[in-house]
């Protein structure tokens, strides 16, 4: 009888996450799939926008600092110059419009070149905006799906388990330890998914909304100089 005790404790002893991974019901298998394949994938989308929108921020500023010392572009700058980062592409959707009206407008359409001006930095900033938060939402139906499909896979080990009583007739920790194990295994990718996509998503929205009100800001700056200088050239 000691023989025998011993001899179970040690199959038990052979209970690994490998083994448990092997072992694992074909449905919680492709759950558990699934959960590492979206963490892969938020972290592909996490390392890129971090990055991107770090340089992002980085460059805009740089081309504020030297516009405003005068280094970069005045008001006649033809569109096509720089173009590398939001707030040069918003500029340019000014000095766009300042180029198509001439430099000598008329007292009358001083006002109608600011109007379009703000118009077109508007819609430049609206689609540098969108072009800069592209990806989040995969952050975000991650952040929110993942610790369903975990408890998807938990009802389904725990289910397992119970079936697992009813066949064996045997309430011992051997005969739903496996099933058990699965379901909390399916319950922690779950969370281990889902956690970082809703921090970095947060993070990456707070972001975007930081070089929003930047990219407006600058906008309203320059349209002050381009109202100015419309008024000039008018009056000329």
């Amino acid at each position: 009888m000691e023989t025998e005790a011993i001899g179970t404790v040690a199959s038990h002893s052979d209970f690994s996450l490998i083994s448990l991974l092997m072992a694992a019901d074909p449905v919680v298998k492709l759950v558990l799939l699934a959960l590492f394949l979206a963490s892969i994938w938020s972290w592909i989308v996490i390392g890129e926008k971090f990055f991107k929108l770090g340089g992002l921020k980085k460059s805009s500023r740089d081309f504020e600092d030297a516009f405003w010392s005068g280094r970069a572009g005045e008001i006649d700058m033809r569109p096509g110059q720089g173009g590398k980062d939001p707030a040069s592409r918003v500029f340019i959707s000014a000095a766009r419009e300042w180029s198509d009206a001439g430099k000598g407008p008329a007292p009358a359409e001083a006002s109608a070149i600011v109007s379009r001006a703000e118009r077109s930095m508007r819609a430049a900033v609206d689609r540098e905006l969108g072009r800069a938060g592209s990806g989040l939402s995969v952050l975000a139906t991650i952040g929110s799906a993942s610790p369903f499909i975990g408890l998807f896979g938990t009802v389904w080990g725990i289910m397992n388990a119970f079936l697992n009583i009813a066949e064996q007739q045997d309430t011992s920790l051997g005969t739903v330890a496996g099933p058990i194990a699965e379901a909390l295994f399916a319950t922690g990718l779950g969370l281990i998914a889902a956690i970082p996509a809703v921090i970095f998503y947060n993070k990456f929205t707070s972001d975007l909304t930081k070089l929003g009100d930047q990219l407006d800001t600058f906008s309203q700056d320059v349209l002050v100089r381009l109202s100015r200088r419309a008024s000039d050239a008018a009056r000329d």
